[in-house]
């Protein structure tokens, strides 16, 4: 999987003359100029009583490169997130697959919303890696057989399976992204369980790296609270 921060407008200072404009009108502006640090009992309070709009008032942009079925569960988060992704009628769509690795926990056990997942064996693993690689091959040929006759790539796009990588940009505040995270990933801080999907997990995870160093404390707010978003 591919994360990149290529901009971001973001600060805990963000939060904070965000919250004291309800107190200090134009005032909270000094806030721009002053070390967050100073005011960390007050994004915690933000946090822990759940103030949520303070913390909307700054944006990072991603670009992302993952399967297309990491997309499909990525972009059922709408508030607050802005996408554009590769378009396959407008380009040839590169044979870029994804199989996983030894890592992947294969084998699903227990029932949903209370399962884990336990390494498969060698014979498992090694089935995914060959099943996987056939059927992108055969699908990605039949892909190029279409578009060499002249069919549309609107059309031919329709035979390449969900394992193809695509890449978008994905733009949100911290807020938004706070509520990605609190599903998408599993934590030890965590209050609430979660079940997510490896691969959008590892996603979250470079994401999560990127914000926690623009805005330190606001993460570590949201850590020390459970990890749910405000």
């Amino acid at each position: 999987m591919t994360v990149e921060l290529v901009k971001h407008s973001a600060s805990d200072t963000d939060v904070l003359w965000a919250a004291r404009v309800s107190t200090a009108g134009e005032q909270s502006l000094d806030e721009l100029g002053k070390d967050p640090e100073r005011s960390r009992g007050l994004i915690n309070f933000l946090m822990r009583d759940r103030h949520g709009s303070p913390f909307e008032h700054n944006s990072m942009t991603f670009f992302i490169s993952a399967p297309l079925f990491v997309f499909r569960e990525f972009q059922r988060h709408r508030a607050g997130w802005s996408y554009n992704e590769e378009s396959g009628r407008y380009r040839q769509l590169q044979p870029v697959f994804y199989v996983p690795d030894e890592s992947r926990k294969l084998v699903q056990r227990g029932r949903p919303g209370k399962y884990v997942f336990v390494e498969g064996t060698q014979a498992q693993q090694e089935l995914v890696g060959r099943a996987m690689t056939d059927s992108y091959q055969q699908a990605y040929a039949t892909y190029e057989e279409m578009l060499a006759a002249g069919v549309a790539r609107e059309v031919a796009r329709a035979v390449l399976p969900v394992g193809l990588y695509s890449s978008m940009y994905a733009t949100c505040n911290a807020r938004s992204l706070m509520h990605f995270l609190g599903l998408r990933t599993q934590h030890e801080q965590a209050s609430v369980p979660t079940f997510p999907q490896r691969e959008i997990e590892m996603v979250a995870e470079r994401m999560e790296a990127h914000w926690a160093e623009l805005m330190p404390l606001t993460y570590d707010t949201f850590n020390g609270n459970g990890r749910v978003a405000p």
